[in-house]
């Protein structure tokens, strides 16, 4: 198999290029043995189509992952030995794939790996972040200290998409039902009332006539514009899977009106909690600043911060690289990262940044959540007018006819 990786040599400098190696292992082991340090390594097999749809059904929710974080620090709070929590933890997981990477976390420590090591080769799992956060508390030996914090985060994280997912359920349920009548009565009531419009010869509204148009080509052409819209669906899904699409998905949500501002205070929010528990926990700052791009969620707050982080290596402030990239971090982020810097209280002030954004974040959703019904309500009310008078109207002209 052929692997994709960027590292750094001793020297720091960046290298990118492909391996050949028979697993993700191997690969591990021919680069660390070339003295490099790894960022990231991903497979450069074309993957298929049917492989990304099953890999949807081997993904453990982030609920999931929170709780046994959570159980795995009380555990070793306790003093229970690392493999003794494990096993414990395998026999009260419930969920099937968590369960198996578990056991598989057993096994590799047992035969001698460390417990980020076993992680590593679990990426679909575990994040970048997670992983870099265990080996740093191996190192400091705080591992249950750590393992805690992941559990507050990950707790964090979870309840934050939790609000926004609980306060989208609501307007998606209500558009797609009012879709379905919407669908209903443009493809099947119309087309028969259209002959008694004709018959008897009154005049007809404009909106009725192109309701009365468009039933009539979804009721001929309703199997095409099925087969049409899911090749579409398709395509753009195929399409947003790729680097590129991802750059464009990401833009496209960072630019949009009120959710943008949502996305890029969750992303500062996320990048400066990670980057601050880094940072307490001894990675330099380049480094911190690599790792939390790749556990921000998005490829162009990635790609920023990677510069970000070069910029650093040549000396630059944190700050002065930030205020580089001001479409994607406020002024008060480098602000109070300047003030960090000068009284040595990086860490600190990030960690004031994450707390601040997360409660803009939470009150933003909030605001979201009060206005969105109201406003899809009216939204809707005007849209049911509109297709009532479709249907009255004509039906009055009909009646003063006679």
């Amino acid at each position: 198999m052929k692997f994709r990786y960027n590292a750094r040599t001793k020297q720091g400098e960046l290298q990118t290029g492909f391996v050949d190696a028979a697993n993700r292992d191997a690969a591990l082991n021919i680069l660390t043995g070339h003295e490099l340090f790894i960022l990231s390594l991903e497979s450069a097999e074309t993957i298929q189509w049917y492989q990304r749809f099953l890999d949807l059904f081997k993904r453990v929710k982030p609920g999931d992952l929170m709780i046994f974080t959570r159980q795995l620090a009380t555990l070793l709070d306790a003093k229970i030995s690392l493999a003794d929590s494990l096993r414990n933890l395998y026999k009260q997981t419930r969920n099937p794939i968590l369960k198996e990477t578990i056991f598989e976390l057993s096994s590799d420590i047992d035969s001698g790996l460390s417990l980020s090591q076993a992680m590593e080769r679990h990426p679909h799992i575990f994040s970048e972040f997670y992983t870099s956060m265990i080996r740093s508390a191996e190192i400091t030996g705080r591992l249950e200290e750590v393992s805690a914090f992941m559990a507050d985060y990950l707790e964090k994280e979870v309840g934050l998409l939790s609000r926004v997912r609980n306060a989208l359920i609501y307007p998606v349920l209500v558009i797609v039902l009012f879709t379905a009548v919407v669908g209903i009565m443009v493809g099947v009531v119309f087309p028969q009332l259209e002959p008694i419009f004709a018959e008897s010869q009154a005049p007809v509204p404009a909106v009725t006539r192109i309701l009365l148009g468009a039933g009539g080509f979804i009721a001929e052409w309703w199997l095409a514009l099925l087969v049409i819209l899911g090749i579409f669906i398709f395509l753009a899904v195929d399409y947003l899977n790729t680097k590129e699409g991802k750059i464009v998905s990401d833009e496209i949500r960072v630019r949009l009106p009120v959710i943008g501002d949502l996305y890029k205070k969750l992303y500062v929010a996320r990048f400066a909690e990670s980057t601050s528990v880094l940072i307490r926990g001894g990675i330099p700052i380049a480094q911190s600043l690599e790792i939390s791009g790749h556990n921000i969620g998005s490829i162009i707050y990635r790609d920023a911060l990677h510069e970000v982080a070069e910029a650093v290596r040549a000396g630059q402030l944190m700050s002065q690289a930030l205020a580089e990239h001001e479409n994607y971090f406020p002024p008060l982020v480098y602000q109070m990262v300047a003030v960090g810097e000068s009284t040595g209280k990086l860490e600190a002030l990030l960690s004031r940044i994450s707390s601040f954004y997360t409660r803009e974040v939470d009150d933003t959703v909030a605001n979201l959540v009060e206005l969105i019904q109201p406003a899809m309500m009216v939204g809707i009310g005007v849209l049911v007018a509109i297709l009532f008078a479709a249907v009255l109207l004509p039906i009055y002209n009909l009646a003063q006819s006679f």
